[in-house]
């Protein structure tokens, strides 16, 4: 059986009362944040110091939230230049404490600084010799202690009305990893395209992987034509291969000019009889080129700068290599 449904005035008392707890926990986040913009001085700089001095990975470890956290962490440096991986605190005692070594660095992300999974390992990594980064909100934790660079991620309340969930001080490790990520990323020159070579699959990578090469039509699918080709064989070529345009080449294969659907348009309100014109006489001679070399969205560019629809490549002498259409570039997922 239903609950009787809430009085309206009751449903709006407890929507407003909801909005504005809502409000009330992005505003102790926030804050938790901004707290820790002071805070990023000499420890901060050790820490960035041990990490681009590491020869190894970086292994991030935690426990329940902090374990999340510590997750996030070493999947964002992974992917922004500094090699990292996540081990469970927990099974890091069963047997994953094998994957840390000498020439790793280990980063311990624990707001009590006393979690006991992780207290356990550190007189192993210390046997090891590897180096310690503990991010903690408790500055004279058993963590804090042993670690070689120390990041306080201490907040001044939760953000959960009760207490009890971490919610501010999580926020607050996650953003000193990602300061952490993003400090690394700049000192290794880390860029857009090696970002790309990180995220293959993703939008970016198409962007700044693909090439005009990669997606550009050539040999039997070009629309070629030779300049004394009358204007009745250019249309017939350009309707069999479907590119909007007849690329016109001598026999060396040397792009002499374009004509396409544009210019058939403006040349039917110039010329009443279109049969006897001879293709050299009528096309464009300086027509837009790219490379094949270069990057597809390089092409994108160009295309909607100059606002054309297609594109022949050529070589540095000028020798027909490819065309591209702007179809086939949103088929590539490049637009």
């Amino acid at each position: 059986m239903m609950p009787p449904a809430a009085e309206p005035g009751k449903r709006a008392h407890a929507t407003g009362q909801a909005l504005a707890l809502a409000q009330r926990v992005l505003e102790i986040e926030s804050a938790a944040v901004a707290a820790l913009v002071p805070r990023v001085g000499e420890a901060f700089a050790r820490a960035l110091e041990l990490v681009l001095a590491c020869r190894g990975r970086v292994v991030v470890s935690g426990l329940g939230k902090s374990g999340h956290i510590a997750r996030k962490i070493a999947s964002t440096m992974a992917s922004t230049g500094t090699p990292a991986f996540f081990v469970h605190a927990a099974e890091a005692l069963h047997g994953d404490l094998g994957m840390i070594t000498r020439e790793d660095v280990l980063i311990a992300v624990s707001y009590s600084g006393e979690t006991e999974e992780l207290v356990r390992v550190v007189p192993t990594i210390k046997r090891q010799g590897a180096p310690l980064i503990v991010i903690t909100g408790h500055l004279q934790s058993a963590l804090a202690r042993e670690a070689d660079a120390l990041l306080d991620a201490s907040v001044a309340e939760e953000a959960c009305p009760l207490g009890l969930a971490p919610t501010a001080s999580t926020t607050a490790a996650l953003a000193l990893g990602d300061a952490l990520a993003v400090a690394l990323l700049d000192a290794r020159g880390f860029g857009p395209e090696d970002f790309a070579r990180s995220h293959p699959g993703g939008k970016l990578g198409l962007r700044l992987l693909t090439h005009v090469r990669d997606v550009m039509r050539s040999g039997d699918a070009l629309p070629l034509v030779a300049p004394a080709a009358r204007l009745s064989e250019v249309i017939v070529e350009i309707s069999r291969k479907g590119m909007g345009l007849a690329l016109i080449v001598d026999a060396q294969r040397t792009l002499l000019g374009v004509f396409t659907d544009g210019d058939l348009r403006r040349l039917i309100d110039r010329i009443p009889d279109l049969r006897a014109v001879v293709i050299e006489t009528v096309m464009n001679r300086t027509p837009r080129t790219i490379g094949a070399q270069a990057l597809a969205v390089e092409a994108v560019e160009l295309m909607e700068r100059h606002r054309v629809n297609q594109l022949p490549v050529v070589d540095a002498h000028g020798r027909l290599e490819g065309a591209l259409n702007m179809h086939d570039l949103f088929a590539a997922g490049v637009v």
